[in-house]
């Protein structure tokens, strides 16, 4: 009696004498490459397209907060120039954007920057999201305020022009009672500096060249009273007779 033909699930086993079934296909040699890309959204088997990167908090952040993305490059580096005396009291200010529209916010946050820097040891100080470069001079407190990711240095440098301009505008050294004397000096030298928080200039000396006509160094005593004496002089003679000596 012959034997059974092999049914189609002997085919390809061994031992049964049937034809070998269709070889598994091979991998390729780079890497295991099955129906797409492995890092398609279908895995081995999957589509091939691009799987969609996953979201979320990261891990210097915490509640899922967003990463500060870079700012695009802008002239409005300053937001505000300050001023304060001993006591965190204004007494020359500049807001140059919307950070702090009302008079009550300007005050909270020039309280706010005199706490967070009175007896400080450096120079730099992030308050409310901003970054705030000050310095102390005598019984004044010059501040520069800047966006969160803007330049320290750059700042600095306005900081520096500023009260290097100052000394150089009230030829005293930098006190309370010599600026409220020149406020007006004091107000051109930050018009010349900062303008709607662009940077205009950086250096004190060129400042005060643009100074120049609208504040005339004062003449010496000396040459003062010589022009009183001969303008007396001129006008005794126009009026007539020589007074009698």
């Amino acid at each position: 009696m012959a034997p059974p033909a092999p049914g189609p699930l002997g085919r390809g086993l061994r031992g049964t004498g049937a034809e070998p079934g269709p070889a598994p296909p091979r991998l390729a040699e780079n890497g295991p490459e099955r129906g797409g890309d492995p890092r398609g959204t279908g895995g081995w088997g999957g589509t091939g397209a691009p799987r969609q990167r996953q979201t979320g908090p990261s891990c210097g952040q915490s509640g899922g907060a967003e990463p500060l993305r870079p700012q695009e490059p802008s002239l409005y580096t300053v937001k505000a120039l300050l001023v304060l005396d001993s006591c965190g009291q204004r007494l020359l200010a500049k807001y140059y954007d919307g950070s702090f529209p009302t008079a009550q916010e300007q005050a909270a946050f020039e309280s706010s920057v005199f706490s967070k820097t009175r007896g400080a040891g450096g120079e730099i100080a992030c308050l409310d999201g901003l970054t705030v470069v000050y310095r102390s001079s005598s019984d004044l407190l010059f501040c520069v305020v800047g966006g969160p990711q803007e330049n320290e240095l750059m700042l600095s440098a306005v900081l520096g022009c500023l009260c290097d301009a100052l000394g150089l505008v009230l030829r005293k050294d930098l006190e309370k009672r010599w600026l409220l004397k020149n406020l007006d000096g004091a107000l051109l030298v930050l018009d010349e500096i900062v303008d709607g928080g662009v940077i205009l200039e950086s250096d004190p000396q060129r400042v005060l060249q643009r100074l120049g006509p609208r504040a005339p160094e004062p003449a010496p005593y000396g040459f003062v009273l010589f022009d009183y004496l001969a303008g007396s002089r001129e006008q005794g003679g126009a009026g007539g007779a020589d007074p009698p000596k």
